[in-house]
């Protein structure tokens, strides 16, 4: 799909690519053995070497590296077996070392690919230019003073996979749908928490505008968006900004913007840098980082199943459709809930009733998959309630009320009520019996050749049974009285 803005002179069609900051999930930071805990006290984790004492040496943490390379193996991207580390230079009050160690021309992981679904069940391609580690800066703390401003180096050191996409994206809903999926992806790998709202993973935005078969535009790159919605929102925006200026024949500069929702506006943040602003050159104090192909390999062995995956098999073995089988793999935490539930079941009873019942009370309590009122043993046990004919359908839907509100087992439940479903023949034939004498004229309409009227005694037996009676009991049992 294109976003096509219609300006005073044509069309004009959106180019986006989008630049991923993910904090790889390790216990010590990139080149240092200071926590990366998320809400310490300002100050508190932060070593020697992230404070750029002099004659601090960096030491590279193995398990990072290994967190890009299966971010990279999730992403079905080329692993570089030997890159580099280098120093950009540039200065803020919250980067201690006056520059940065990340990798420019030699990252660990190079192209790959992410599949994003979009409205109406279509797909598309993303392609991936980069991937590359490289340590966090601090946080300027500016509401803690009138006057002056604080520096939180907590952060700093923090290790980083800066995910590059190619300007594949064409509208800010297919913006959204690869920011959706990357974070999905990260988040199978345990490799990043995707938490945006924590800043653990953030979006610079590069976007641009350009008539229909034109070379690419000047871009801008709008600089560190924490959510998605804010990323469509910019996106938007910008491009009617740019389109709005080229119009009116002036010519968009390259620069780095800021996105402020409140207004709705992006606005300018500093003229954008090229690479030889930054002044790049091999870190000194670190060799080049050279892995072995067997070590990769044994971590793609043990790489999770990922989201496509699941859901393609979701539908081959629980026949789940493909809408529900996406619905559920979103979260890792609802697949495993529903793989539970499903496991030697019925399984499209068991996404009717994950997707529809369970979701409907998570809802309603405003709680979470991780800690649902109903477990899925206790949900798989009451279909199973379902399957031997202990209980209906209408009866499962109050179990399964008194499940949430009690936590109970359905077993027990259904023993204490008294709501085993009834499958006595003769108990059945007595109340079909009951409500053919009691509406005698409506047997007669019925014979007359109504045929729509089989509904209401149904309807009548199961309310004479109190909905316990077996479903297809009834139906046997009418029909062959009426017909008769």
């Amino acid at each position: 799909m294109s976003y096509i803005i219609e300006g005073k002179t044509g069309s004009w069609e959106i180019v986006v690519g989008l630049e991923v900051h993910a904090q790889i999930i390790s216990h010590s930071k990139l080149f240092s053995g200071a926590s990366t805990k998320f809400g310490g006290e300002p100050n508190s984790q932060v070593s020697l070497v992230d404070a750029a004492f002099p004659g601090m040496l960096p030491v590279i943490n193995r398990e990072c590296v290994a967190q890009a390379v299966r971010t990279g193996l999730g992403l079905n991207a080329r692993i570089n077996l030997q890159s580099r580390f280098d120093r950009k230079n540039y200065f803020y009050a919250d980067l201690p070392q006056g520059y940065q160690i990340s990798q420019f021309e030699h990252p660990i992981v190079g192209e790959g690919s992410i599949e994003i679904e979009l409205a109406g069940g279509e797909t598309r391609q993303i392609g991936i230019t980069r991937l590359h580690m490289e340590q966090d800066a601090g946080k300027l703390l500016h509401d803690q003073d009138p006057t002056r401003s604080f520096v939180d180096l907590n952060r700093s050191g923090v290790a980083l996979m800066e995910i590059v996409s190619e300007p594949d994206i064409r509208a800010p809903e297919e913006a959204g749908a690869y920011l959706r999926k990357l974070r999905q992806i990260l988040r199978y790998l345990g490799t990043c928490d995707g938490n945006m709202d924590e800043g653990s993973m953030r979006a610079d935005v590069n976007v641009s505008v350009r008539k229909a078969g034109e070379p690419f535009r000047t871009r801008c790159e709008i600089k560190n968006v924490n959510s998605i919605r804010f990323v469509m929102q910019a996106i938007e925006i910008e491009a009617a900004r740019q389109v709005e200026i080229w119009e009116n024949g002036g010519e968009v500069d390259q620069e780095t913007r800021l996105f402020d929702p409140g207004r709705g506006e992006t606005r300018t943040m500093r003229s954008k840098e090229d690479a030889h602003d930054y002044r790049y050159f091999p870190d000194p104090d670190l060799l080049p980082l050279v892995i072995e192909q067997e070590w990769v390999d044994g971590l793609k062995a043990a790489l999770p199943e990922l989201p496509d995956a699941k859901r393609a098999r979701f539908q081959q073995q629980y026949g789940v459709p493909f809408y529900d089988a996406g619905v559920l793999v979103a979260e890792q935490s609802v697949a495993d809930f529903f793989e539970t539930v499903a496991k030697g079941r019925d399984g499209k009873l068991a996404v009717t009733w994950v997707t529809g019942e369970l979701f409907s009370a998570l809802n309603r309590t405003g709680r979470t998959i991780e800690n649902s009122p109903v477990s899925a043993d206790a949900l798989g046990k009451m279909l199973d309630l379902i399957a031997d004919g202990t209980i209906n359908g209408k009866i499962a839907k109050d179990v399964f009320e008194d499940m949430v509100e009690t936590g109970e087992s359905p077993d027990a439940i259904v023993e204490k009520k008294g709501l085993k479903q009834v499958t006595d023949t003769g108990v059945i034939d007595a109340a079909v019996d009951a409500i053919m004498a009691k509406h005698a004229d409506k047997v007669a309409e019925y014979r007359s050749g109504k045929d729509k009227l089989f509904g209401f005694f149904v309807g009548q037996v199961m309310k004479e049974t109190k909905g316990k009676a077996n479903p297809a009991l009834v139906n046997d049992a009418l029909k062959a009285k009426l017909d008769a």
